[in-house]
């Protein structure tokens, strides 16, 4: 990376699990990645989080700190819900120049550079995003209290309900169901643990319920089936039709395919690239925003 270059700016992915920042010139990337950074969750731990991040890159770009935090920063994060968090976050960062949003738009120009589409994101989070004519909306991703449907928490936390609802005979007989009774030692276990678990926690097990819904059960693919219909749902009420390009992204997010209908399926195309790339085309695109505003 020409560390003296005027081009260079900063990118941060962050998310409920972990969080990526990269240094970007246009023709090298350095990047790093730390820990957890949902500024709505625990706002000081993660920036702690960020600050360190930035020191690290840093050191391996090569560039004393100073400098570096002069060059724009783009920040795509997970637990923005309005400007004046993200002024608040502003604030707090040792950066000349930020620009600061939720994680929905990196995660939109990622997967779909500047083309028409869908994005359904699932992770730890869900959201859904559409891109028309260059102009983005976005629906869902409100946390795991009044949102997040379809996302890795959202599946956790049902497997454990509906293996209540199996305890109490409302169910068909699931392995599933089985399973988790016996690893939180009962009904009893389950409604324990769950009161304290984060997100994260009922994250861990969306991938349990993926495979035995690969295994045929039922329980566990009704959750799956349920997920797609609602990321079906919401692309239709935003305008989704036949042939424009879907794309499934995030941990848990391509794990709804075969669930949806069938003319969203043959709509499915593999995206472009990933938040962080999309992070890292949203920081070039700020900075020429600021040079644009000094001409």
């Amino acid at each position: 990376m020409n560390c003296a270059s005027d081009t260079i700016v900063l990118a941060v992915d962050g998310g409920g699990t972990h969080c990526r920042i990269a240094a970007s010139d246009g023709a090298e990337v350095r990047q790093i990645e730390c820990g957890a950074a949902n500024v709505s969750t625990d706002f000081d731990a993660a920036c702690a989080e960020l600050k360190r991040g930035l020191a690290v890159l840093a050191d391996q770009v090569g560039l004393p700190r100073a400098q570096l935090l002069r060059t724009p920063v783009y920040l795509g994060l997970a637990g923005i819900t309005g400007r004046s968090l993200a002024d608040r976050l502003a604030a707090a960062l040792p950066c000349n120049h930020v620009k600061i949003e939720d994680d929905r738009p990196s995660a939109l120009r990622g997967a779909l550079g500047s083309g028409d589409g869908f994005v359904a994101h699932c992770g730890t989070g869900s959201f859904l995003a559409a891109q028309r004519g260059g102009r983005p909306s976005f629906a869902g991703g409100w946390g795991p209290v009044l949102g997040d449907q379809a996302s890795a928490q959202w599946i956790g936390r049902m497997a454990l309900s509906k293996a209540l609802e199996s305890h109490d005979g409302l169910t068909v007989p699931s392995d599933l169901a089985q399973g988790l009774l016996k690893q939180f030692d009962g009904t009893a276990g389950i409604v324990r643990t769950a009161s304290s678990m984060s997100p994260t926690e009922f994250g861990a097990l969306a991938p349990l319920v993926t495979q035995h819904a690969g295994q045929g059960d039922q329980l566990a693919i009704s959750i799956l089936q349920a997920g797609a219909d609602y990321l079906a749902d919401r692309m239709i009420r935003m305008g989704w039709t036949q042939g424009l390009p879907i794309c499934l992204t995030g941990g848990i997010g391509p794990q709804f395919a075969a669930y949806l209908p069938d003319d969203m399926q043959q709509a499915l195309v593999k995206p472009l690239g990933n938040p962080m790339s999309g992070a890292i085309a949203l920081a070039h695109a700020f900075r020429e925003e600021i040079e644009h505003e000094r001409c």
